[in-house]
């Protein structure tokens, strides 16, 4: 059975209101999680869940949310992503638009690539290979 990405978005939208108790109306593709939505570390477990559920696919852990990239010395030094850093992020997270962070390399903006549309590409490409 084919999927939209209007029917993903929509998918996705209903988890995101149902998880972090936002307006429908405020979940737009080019939302981030953290910063306008509200999300907390703890909070993309329960997303990760609710889209396996919703979806009928398997996440692994850390294949949506990378965030131990984050804690490995090669790939971040003195508060900032390295070239070895990004091209990891950019092989696991190919769903997600990373030109903010490349620019800035601030292991602080990398929350910002955590977008509505991210979140819908990624469910797009498990939804790809599950078929």
């Amino acid at each position: 059975m084919a999927t939209t990405q209007q029917e993903v978005y929509g998918k996705v939208r209903d988890v995101l209101v149902d998880a972090l108790g936002v307006d429908a109306d405020e979940v737009v593709a080019d939302a981030q999680l953290v910063s306008d939505l509200g999300a907390e570390s703890i909070d993309f477990l329960d997303i990760a869940f609710r889209l396996e559920k919703a979806f009928g696919i398997k996440i692994e852990q850390g294949e949506l949310f990378p965030d131990n990239v984050l804690n490995d010395p090669k790939y971040v030094a003195d508060g900032k992503i390295t070239d070895v850093g990004l091209a990891e992020l950019r092989k696991r997270l190919p769903h997600a638009n990373l030109q903010q962070l490349e620019t800035s390399r601030k292991v602080d903006d990398f929350s910002s690539v955590f977008t509505v549309d991210a979140l819908v590409r990624f469910v797009q490409s498990k939804l790809a290979i599950a078929t």
